[in-house]
């Protein structure tokens, strides 16, 4: 690679994610070969995101990734509340939102990968997004190759950022990343453990202060994450903890970026909206992100270029109630501060007794509280 401009007439898609993966994979089945391209050399190994909702489940069916999640996942079928792991409150996933499957992310993203590659699309590796410009019949992207000593021009019609939440292609348009953080440290580790609880429930034990969650990933093996910073101080009486898969610690985040598009660049995923695991939505928004991308490119491609500004205007709506309601659910749940943290097991037993609120509660996590919109 020589620095010279690549000329193409395929999508770029910068970053190999769910998102990216997603995206690539509903061009693909419209007969659009996208080009994939993600920094790291090799897919990430650990799993931030654990559930996929029915509607993920949903706008995948014609991909087949359904059914292979299905098979590969099993069910989560309500959640469970507890103070002190004593239980207050149960909200159950009916007919009407069906149930979530839990399955980690870095399973998610191989099944992805392997219906794009039935369909002829690899990721490329190893390539790094430096920077861009448009002009009036494209986008120009600047990438680098082995430790940036390579360089490559490389053009494309259209462009999607689902390079995450330190997007380069976001900060390359000069879109600023609005929001707010917790101040906590968020500890999670995935650890061996003999449990008592049931592995079909998600289970959210209020303490004072905050919060732990837990959730079965396959038997004997548990993902625990909370806002305290002695999570394992807290598991349920009876359990016997082994050994640690994964320890890691994260900051909780509210963000939306100040616009999904510009010009023939649009976000998705977390370069466009940033929020806490709480509701299980991040990945699953993203992969509704890529749909509604798809669609709207696929009709840019054939003129109808006023069609990526549809994909911006479709979802900043919904990524704004989507955010702003997990952030809500997650200032309720943490705990903090005190006052609010003490009505905890006094409220969720009305809330999720209450049918308007339970259904409000069950949409969210379900990702069913909007239609998914393509024009």
């Amino acid at each position: 690679m020589n620095g010279g401009t690549v000329m193409q007439d395929r999508p770029l898609i910068v970053g190999a994610g769910p998102t990216g993966l997603a995206a690539a994979l509903f061009l693909a089945l419209k007969g659009i070969q996208a080009r994939l391209i993600d920094q790291a050399e090799a897919p990430e190994r650990q799993s931030r995101a654990l559930a996929v909702n029915p509607r993920t489940l949903e706008l995948l069916s014609p991909t087949g990734v359904a059914d292979a999640i299905r098979a590969d996942g099993h069910r989560m079928r309500r959640v469970r509340f507890h103070r002190d792991w004593q239980p207050v409150a149960e909200l159950a996933f009916d007919a009407r939102s069906r149930c979530m499957l839990v399955l980690p992310q870095a399973r998610t993203e191989a099944l992805l990968r392997e219906a794009l590659a039935r369909l002829g699309v690899e990721p490329e590796r190893g390539a790094r997004f430096e920077g861009l410009r448009q002009d009036a019949d494209g986008v120009v992207a600047t990438l680098s190759h082995g430790e940036g000593k390579e360089m490559e021009t490389a053009r494309a019609p259209v462009m999607l950022g689902a390079d995450g939440a330190h997007s380069r292609v976001r900060a390359a348009l000069g879109i600023a990343f609005e929001g707010s953080v917790f101040p906590e440290e968020w500890p999670l580790c995935d650890l061996h453990l003999d449990d008592p609880l049931d592995l079909e429930s998600a289970h959210v034990n209020f303490i004072d202060d905050g919060l732990i969650f837990m959730l079965g990933l396959s038997p004997g093996l548990w993902r625990v994450f909370g806002n305290v910073p002695d999570i394992l101080d807290h598991l349920p009486p009876g359990s016997r903890p082994g050994a640690t898969e994964w320890r890691s610690s994260f900051h909780v985040s509210h963000r939306l970026a100040e616009r999904e598009t510009c010009g023939r660049v649009a976000l998705a995923g977390d370069a466009a909206h940033l929020h806490s695991p709480v509701g299980a939505r991040g990945m699953n928004l993203g992969i509704e992100d890529a749909y509604v991308f798809a669609e709207c490119a696929a009709d840019a491609l054939g003129g109808r270029l006023d069609r990526l500004a549809d994909y911006g205007r479709l979802r900043r709506e919904v990524h704004r109630e989507v955010v702003g309601r997990v952030k809500a659910l997650t200032q309720f749940a943490r705990g903090r501060p005190a006052a609010l943290g003490a009505l905890r097991p006094y409220l969720v037993p009305a809330m999720t007794r209450f049918p308007p609120v339970a259904n409000v509660m069950l949409d969210t996590l379900t990702g069913l509280d909007h239609e998914v919109r393509v024009r």
